[in-house]
């Protein structure tokens, strides 16, 4: 397992720890035909902001990933999940976009405990706290 995947394991793992749907953030997507290509086009028309991932069937190795926002494609060919996210993260603060509310505990830690954009001890959420703190211990 390269430590691409690991790392993308760890963003999944800690989207269910927080409570919150790993869907919220992340659609996957495998492609056997063209048809199933044009699938995904128009399935990315419905997403508000998320990151997609697309593979083709029986290749972990043949995946791109991209971001949607408000149902267009905004960014596609991102090697790996974990740089998609900081993309998504730069996104989001040069967009002036909120944070998707189903996901409101991810976005804090990514925000206060990963890019140590304010001052999270201030206005920091008891759930997000308490996993600082055990990062931290």
């Amino acid at each position: 397992m390269s430590i691409e995947s690991q790392r993308e394991a760890v963003i999944r793992g800690l989207i269910l720890y927080l409570g919150e749907k790993i869907e919220d953030l992340f659609k996957d997507y495998q492609i056997y035909g063209d048809d199933d290509a044009a699938a995904v086009q128009g399935a990315l028309t419905t997403l508000v902001l998320c990151i997609f991932v697309v593979g083709k069937a029986g290749s972990e190795e043949q995946r791109q990933v991209g971001i949607a926002i408000e149902g267009t494609e905004v960014l596609f060919g991102v090697p790996n999940v974990t740089l998609t996210c900081a993309y998504l993260m730069g996104l989001i603060y040069g967009l002036e976009l909120n944070y998707p509310k189903k996901l409101k505990y991810t976005s804090e830690v990514f925000q206060k405990i990963f890019l140590e954009q304010e001052d999270g001890n201030k206005t920091m959420s008891s759930k997000v706290h308490d996993l600082m703190v055990s990062l931290h211990a």
